[in-house]
């Protein structure tokens, strides 16, 4: 798990504090200064800010915002890439065409050089990948910004893939997480609009993230829960993969040849059956969510590939969703209550399964339900598609400061995706009636006798610990207020700017101080002709009139910049 330390007034680092540099310049370039000054960047980050351009080009300033924002996450790399990768699942943040934009990111950057792959190897398993395989592919066959892929050969003859971690990733991914915690901390400071979807949260939710997918050890661990969900289950193929030969840094599994589920007319030719496999792919993966509750979270076509006797075949388990059985529970519940037209339990759903990120008015709620009920409930179902109804249901939270759990997310992202990969296979494919039996399987499990039995065990239990702890709680809080030791915690809200003017007045008058100390002590040694000399001139005191012009135009340029003189 990154750790993400707090940034100082320039940075910890001169790495951290080029890095910012290096952000603002492409911040500056496709036109976002205004992002930057509402901020207030500069009063942390003076130092080097006066010399970047903060004109964007001229073919720039004709794209949309939501492309130079794409263009932005792309030229500043990996963590940006991924950072807009999640943005792109999460419409409670950004408005629908960002998310549309973002959804382009593409994660394909150059390879890094074999020696790099040799050193990883070295380190990691003490031998070359030559020393360990029969046959090793010394060109990639894909790059990301994560790592890379080479094909090999083992000494049995098996095809397998080697994912290798891109060097310096870590190093990488911990500056840019401890930039953007900063950034997020301004915004929640400076910019209202989003303070009630917690910037700083999220930036740790994405830290999370990011240490699961670049730690191979534990893709390996979801490939091979993966594998015991559905052993046995002769319609998916889950990928040998090889422990005795992976670390956290490599990743060896079997290599899949396959078709890839997006080239129908392959697939047509070659005589596989497209319904079949469109409606297994959408059982797999609603088994995957409402089943097991862990989930494939990105089955876009370049991550389900098809086998003979039209097997399915998951690949690339670095993003794995989760969800409690709670969660399915109440999930279930809101959509059969949505599709059966309970107006009375459709409000309580919707606030079980989302977090309150303002005030709520029931009664527009209520009635913004009503409409969407009234939107799709009489419709025939073959014409109501899932992703439709999820995205407005989305759009509808949204708008009454509502927001999803992050599993959820995930969740309707997976649903939506394997509709349209199912529906480029066939187009009568219906996910909602496809739904049904695992929603209604899950329902039917909470009335079983040994799960109520269950249920009435833990809330007893619950209840009991509370009446045994209750009595020492409250002697602990009647001693604290006896001794007076009881301790009340006030947060001061909005003296943050407050204190950070102050402490800019304070470094100005020192700042004016030292130039005030430099001019009369230039000024002495002058009139003393203290040598060497320069045209009868001391030099000392021409270099201390110099440093002092500098310093003295550098100070009037910083107050220029922030407006007042």
């Amino acid at each position: 798990m990154f750790s993400i330390r707090k940034l100082g007034a320039i940075g910890r680092t001169y790495r951290h504090l080029n890095r910012y540099h290096r952000i603002l310049r492409v911040l500056f370039k496709y036109g976002f200064n205004d992002l930057v000054d509402r901020l207030h960047i500069d009063q942390y980050l003076e130092s080097g800010l006066q010399m970047i351009n903060r004109k964007p080009r001229e073919q720039i300033s004709r794209l949309s915002r939501p492309e130079r924002l794409r263009l932005v996450f792309e030229e500043l790399g990996p963590t940006f890439i991924k950072l807009g990768q999640l943005l792109s699942t999460r419409p409670d943040l950004i408005p629908a065409d960002f998310l549309d934009e973002l959804a382009k990111l593409q994660d394909d950057i150059p390879s890094f050089t074999l020696d790099e792959v040799h050193a990883i190897f070295k380190e990691e398993l003490g031998r070359y990948p030559e020393e360990i395989f029969h046959y090793f592919d010394t060109e990639p066959l894909a790059a990301a910004s994560i790592g890379q892929v080479h094909r090999a050969r083992m000494d049995n003859g098996i095809e397998v893939v080697v994912k290798v971690q891109r060097p310096g990733i870590e190093n990488i991914i911990a500056v840019d997480l401890e930039i953007l915690a900063h950034i997020a901390e301004l915004m929640e400071q400076y910019l209202e609009e989003v303070q009630g979807h917690q910037p700083m949260a999220i930036v740790h939710e994405f830290a999370r993230s990011l240490s699961r997918e670049i730690d191979f050890s534990i893709e390996l661990a979801n490939i091979q829960r993966f594998a015991r969900q559905f052993e046995g289950n002769p319609a998916v193929h889950v990928p040998l993969v090889y422990p005795e030969l992976s670390t956290d840094r490599i990743l060896v599994m079997e290599y899949v040849a396959g078709i890839k589920s997006s080239k129908t007319e392959t697939l047509r030719e070659q005589g596989y059956d497209l319904p079949l496999i469109a409606e297994r792919g959408a059982n797999l993966v609603m088994e995957q969510i409402f089943v097991h509750g862990f989930f494939h979270a990105d089955p876009h076509p370049g991550n389900v590939f098809i086998l003979p006797d039209n097997v399915v075949c998951f690949i690339d388990f670095g993003q794995m969703g989760r969800l409690s059985l709670k969660d399915r529970e109440d999930f279930t519940d809101l959509v059969l209550d949505l599709v059966a037209g309970n107006e009375q339990k459709i409000v309580t759903g919707v606030l079980k399964v989302t977090v309150q990120l303002g005030e709520v008015d029931r009664e527009n709620l209520a009635r913004d339900l009503g409409s969407l009920m009234d939107m799709y409930l009489y419709r025939p179902l073959g014409e109501l598609e899932a992703g439709k109804i999820l995205q407005d249901l989305l759009d509808l939270v949204s708008r009454h400061k509502l927001s999803f759990k992050p599993g959820l997310y995930l969740m309707m992202k997976a649903l939506s995706t394997v509709e349209g990969v199912g529906l480029m296979l066939d187009p009568k494919l219906e996910l909602i009636n496809l739904a049904k039996p695992f929603m209604r399987k899950i329902r039917l499990g909470r009335m079983q006798p040994g799960r109520i039995a269950e249920e009435i065990s833990l809330t007893g239990s619950a209840y009991l610990r509370l009446l045994r702890d209750l009595p020492e709680e409250l002697r602990t809080i009647l001693y604290q207020l006896r001794s007076g030791r009881m301790r009340l915690e006030f947060e001061h809200r909005g003296l943050k700017s407050l204190g950070t003017t102050l402490d800019r007045v304070s470094n100005r008058i020192s700042f004016a101080i030292v130039l005030a100390a430099l001019i009369v002590g230039s000024s002495l040694i002058v009139l003393s002709g203290i040598p060497p000399h320069w045209h009868s001139i001391p030099v000392i005191g021409l270099i201390g009139f110099l440093v002092a012009g500098v310093m003295g135009f550098w100070l009037l340029l910083s107050i220029i910049r922030h407006g007042r003189m």
